[in-house]
């Protein structure tokens, strides 16, 4: 039969049948119905920061079109890319790339720390905005403790350094001012700025990266000046050694964090990425930079207590660096996962295009894969390294990202799937329109369309939560001659549940569409 036979029979067929009565007449197929197979879920994210201009904005002091303009540069390059999430620095210095009364403005903005953009917008609303439209999660990342980056411009009388100076101390190096996470204003304030976020903007995540007490550095060398604190902590009484007293700060505000954001919109995800080594020894061929002794970050008990919803440890080395081997220390956060969280790590290649470490990258998504084949997923740093890179980008859409994927789902946040679609389907000339609805469109993120041309696999879209309707050619190509033969569509929450489905074969009446499948 000729390609132009089967729409004309097609086509007549349809007709007949919606002209019909009620009762639908049954076609006989001998098709075999070949159960789908489910979209592949895998974390494909990359970080944004804001911090002295590395990714976004450029530079400071573009006007609103331009700042917008690279907004949906770099998400058009994820989306195209078949990235699913952006992580998107919203407070780099005790500031806000947000409307806000609680902090200023950014200086990254606009070069002028307190001055909002002009014309005036909420670049926060707009990135989430246009990541949804893309099908894309957005977690808003934010510093906790650091209230003024050594290139973060003058501190003016906006600053927090300015409004709260009882909570902040001065660093030797540079202009680096820092919260004193001992203090109880600091938690206070610190819930505050993220839950002023998580009220007002239709996010996915909140995200803190490896900043809670300064690197040493920044110091100089020297120990943290929190002294007055600390003399005010072992006059009341306190027993604990300083560095546990430290230590215990930062627990109690993970802790707290996590349970008031869970209180408010528990489908929020809070997501923490500590540097990628939690202790030397730990496990006993790592060697390097003790992160419980120096930032005191107790990053062990954050994970092993469930205060967060994914752990993205920076696993910034080579997979043969033998004292920090990536798949070393990613199998140990995996041991250690014992509530059964989301563990990406963050990636990096730096500024090295070569095909070496394209190589490696690729190498090490496949290494996460095997190691956690039920939810795996990586964050790039950052997307620079991406953009400034086709070679690795383009390697990254031909081979792992080949194929879309979903975000894997945390059922611990909801386990409850949408309801199934109503799926209908008509012809329209050589192509098969397929539309649906959903009974509770709050409900769902995206859809999925499952296909498969003859007895070939089944392939999938992945369509975003305002589309409703898709057309399939009804012959996949002049080639194979390959016929439609079936279709399944399914709802997928913000938790990454996916709803049943129900394959329906496309046979002449199949495509007629009497109601919902």
């Amino acid at each position: 039969m000729s390609i132009r036979s089967f729409f004309s029979i097609l086509a007549a067929s349809i007709f007949l049948s919606a002209c019909s009565s009620s009762k639908k007449t049954t076609t006989t197929t001998s098709t075999t119905i070949q159960q789908s197979p489910t979209a592949d879920r895998e974390f494909r994210a990359a970080w944004v920061a804001t911090v002295a201009n590395i990714n976004w904005p450029s530079k400071r002091g573009l006007s609103t079109q331009e700042q917008q303009a690279e907004t949906i540069t770099l998400l058009d390059f994820l989306q195209s890319h078949h990235f699913n999430a952006v992580i998107f620095q919203v407070r780099p210095q005790a500031d806000a790339l947000y409307r806000s009364t609680l902090e200023p403005w950014s200086y990254y903005l606009t070069g002028e720390q307190g001055k909002a953009p002009d014309p005036y917008y909420d670049p926060l609303e707009f990135w989430v905005r246009a990541a949804h439209e893309r099908g894309m999660e957005l977690h808003v990342w934010l510093n906790p403790y650091r209230a003024h980056h050594t290139v973060g411009g003058p501190v003016t009388d906006s600053s927090i350094v300015k409004r709260k100076p009882e909570l902040v101390v001065k660093l030797k190096q540079g202009s680096y001012w820092w919260f004193d996470p001992a203090k109880q204003g600091t938690q206070d304030h610190g819930v505050a700025v993220v839950m002023d976020i998580v009220k007002r903007y239709d996010i996915d995540g909140v995200h803190f990266d490896d900043y809670f007490y300064p690197y040493p550095e920044y110091n100089l060398g020297e120990d943290f000046p929190d002294e007055e604190s600390w003399k005010a902590y072992t006059a009341g009484g306190g027993t604990l050694s300083r560095g546990d007293w430290r230590r215990q700060s930062v627990n109690q505000f993970i802790e707290r964090l996590y349970k008031t954001i869970k209180a408010e919109k528990k489908y929020v995800k809070f997501g923490l990425s500590p540097f990628g080594i939690y202790r030397p020894g730990h496990p006993a061929s790592i060697e390097g930079f003790d992160q419980y002794d120096k930032l005191y970050a107790d990053a062990w008990l954050w994970w092993n207590k469930g205060w967060v919803d994914y752990f993205a440890p920076q696993l910034y080395w080579p997979i043969s660096r033998i004292p920090l081997s990536f798949p070393v220390l990613l199998g140990w956060w995996a041991q250690e996962n014992d509530k059964g969280r989301h563990l990406w790590p963050g990636i990096s290649v730096g500024r090295d295009t070569g095909t070496r470490n394209t190589t490696e990258i690729i190498n090490e998504i496949m290494v996460t894969r095997g190691m956690l084949p039920k939810g795996s997923g990586v964050i790039h740093w950052s997307i620079s390294s991406l953009t400034r890179n086709p070679a690795l980008s383009q390697a990254l859409l031909d081979g792992p990202y080949k194929r879309e994927a979903l975000v894997p789902a945390s059922n611990w946040l909801d386990d409850k799937a949408p309801a199934m679609p109503g799926v209908q389907m008509a012809a329209a000339g050589d192509s098969l329109s397929v539309s649906w609805t959903h009974p509770d469109e709050k409900d769902v993120f995206r859809w999925v369309v499952y296909y498969q041309y003859g007895k070939n696999k089944w392939d999938y879209v992945i369509l975003n939560q305002g589309s409703n309707n898709i057309k399939l050619k009804l012959i996949a190509d002049d080639k194979t001659k390959a016929a439609l033969n079936q279709i399944a569509v399914t709802a997928v929450d913000r938790s990454g549940n996916e709803s049943n489905k129900k394959e329906m074969p496309v046979t002449l009446n199949a495509a007629t569409g009497n109601g919902p499948h």
